[in-house]
């Protein structure tokens, strides 16, 4: 009787939750361990570059610690483009009003940078995904509150789908979880490209 493959270790090179959380309902059970990259210190000619970048410095960061050998390590990093601008997570409550007060009405691209390094070979791919957000018209008071509830100072655009502001969004095009955090038909695309299949990886 043949013994059946050693399952692959799965590194989230993430702080998020959000991310866990997609990757688990999915099947997955991911070891996190934070990259503690400088995200700030990172600059690229475009937010969809600038996704890609951070979430590259974000896996290799990862991949070259030790007790990462010989695992899938994935990084990940979220940014929201509007107006050809990045926006990432605001500086504070301030910022995070006047954010919502621009974005109300409007559509935005959230773009999610996917790296994923295979610490086996060494090999990398990475993709970053882009998906349509079209807000919704909030009143002041309600962009107040939601300011106050301190959530959007922990999130790339200032909002996210599985959380307080769900109700501000008025449509999404493409991968919701992308939004969230983590677009898992891309990593399953990115998987693939390893030689690995997502369902290879269930826990």
């Amino acid at each position: 009787m043949t013994a059946e493959p050693l399952r692959r270790r799965l590194v989230l090179a993430s702080a998020s939750p959000a991310r866990l959380g997609l990757l688990r309902q999915a099947g997955l059970a991911p070891e996190v361990i934070v990259s503690g990259v400088d995200e700030d210190a990172l600059t690229a000619a475009t937010p969809a570059a600038l996704a890609l970048v951070l979430a590259e410095a974000k896996a290799t960061a990862v991949a070259a610690l030790e007790e990462t050998a010989g695992a899938l390590v994935v990084g990940c990093d979220s940014v929201l483009e509007l107006d050809g601008e990045a926006l990432g997570k605001p500086a504070d409550a301030e910022e995070a009003t006047a954010r919502w007060k621009s974005m109300r009405g409007r559509a935005g691209v959230l773009r999610t940078g996917h790296c994923v390094i295979d610490n086996a070979t060494g090999r990398r791919v990475g993709e970053t995904a882009s998906t349509t957000v079209r807000f919704g018209e909030p009143t002041d008071a309600e962009i107040a509150a939601y300011v106050a509830s301190g959530e959007p100072l922990h999130v790339a655009g200032a909002f996210t789908l599985d959380g307080r502001s769900a109700p501000f969004v008025d449509s999404v095009e493409g991968s919701h979880g992308n939004v969230i955090g983590l677009s898992l038909p891309l990593l399953r695309r990115l998987l693939a490209e390893h030689g690995v299949g997502i369902t290879d990886l269930w826990a």
